[in-house]
């Protein structure tokens, strides 16, 4: 707030620090995205996960994106399912995304925004200019693989078509409408076989579980779209199959 007691605007470098490369645009955004996008300029890393990058700075750089479009039943969201013959994640659902490469540039200065419409271009074939990134979630870690994950939200502006552009990666890709993501009677708890349990989503002949059904968990939350369901309906996890 300035001397004249008038709110100041911040810059997304301000709120998001150096790396967003200046490659955030929030103009021109649909207004029911204006919940995502308040959320991801105040939410804190502990409100999304107790899994946090490591002090130490260790971890392989990743980003994901989590791209939101509008479909004929209204907000959408884009995913993919890994294929079975994978030997990590094998049939999971998952957000499209991967390791920072090289070519991404500084993951300092915009890097990790590259990265996620990269992978996303090689996993699903979209074209990267029709998606207008505007936020950037904070950055979270997965245990079991070390990788430091930064979900990046982008607006599926001009859809292209999508498909899985390598079937020995991808098995296919898909869109799920935020309505059935509200959905209480699409909603559980999956227990893994360690015994750990975490939200999870029976949406488009799928399971979506892990990291990406926590993701949206607290996206659906904090933007105010959750819908009260029962959090005692279990879902074991059949890593086998």
């Amino acid at each position: 707030m300035d001397d004249t007691g008038v709110p100041m605007t911040r810059t997304d470098e301000e709120i998001y620090g150096p790396g967003t490369g200046g490659l955030l645009d929030r103009d021109g955004l649909p207004d029911w995205l204006a919940p995502v996008d308040r959320a991801a300029r105040t939410v804190a890393p502990e409100q999304l996960s107790r899994f946090l990058p490591p002090a130490s700075g260790a971890g392989r750089q990743s980003a994901v994106l989590v791209l939101f479009g509008e479909g004929e039943r209204g907000p959408e969201l884009l995913l993919m399912e890994r294929a079975g013959s994978l030997r990590s994640h094998a049939g999971q659902p998952s957000f499209p995304g991967g390791a920072l490469d090289p070519e991404d540039g500084d993951p300092a200065h915009g890097g990790l925004l590259r990265a996620a419409l990269r992978e996303a271009e090689e996993e699903t074939g979209l074209d990267p200019a029709g998606v207008q990134l505007f936020g950037v979630l904070p950055r979270l870690y997965i245990p079991v693989s070390g990788f430091v994950v930064t979900p990046v939200l982008g607006w599926w502006r001009e859809p292209s078509p999508v498909g899985a552009v390598d079937p020995a990666e991808t098995a296919r890709v898909f869109t799920v409408p935020v309505a059935d993501l509200t959905d209480p009677a699409n909603r559980a708890t999956a227990v893994h076989p360690a015994g750990h349990a975490g939200p999870a989503f029976l949406v488009a002949s799928a399971l979506v579980w892990g990291f990406t059904a926590g993701v949206i968990d607290r996206l659906l939350y904090f933007a105010g779209w959750e819908r009260p369901w029962d959090t005692s309906r279990k879902v074991p996890l059949d890593l086998r199959s």
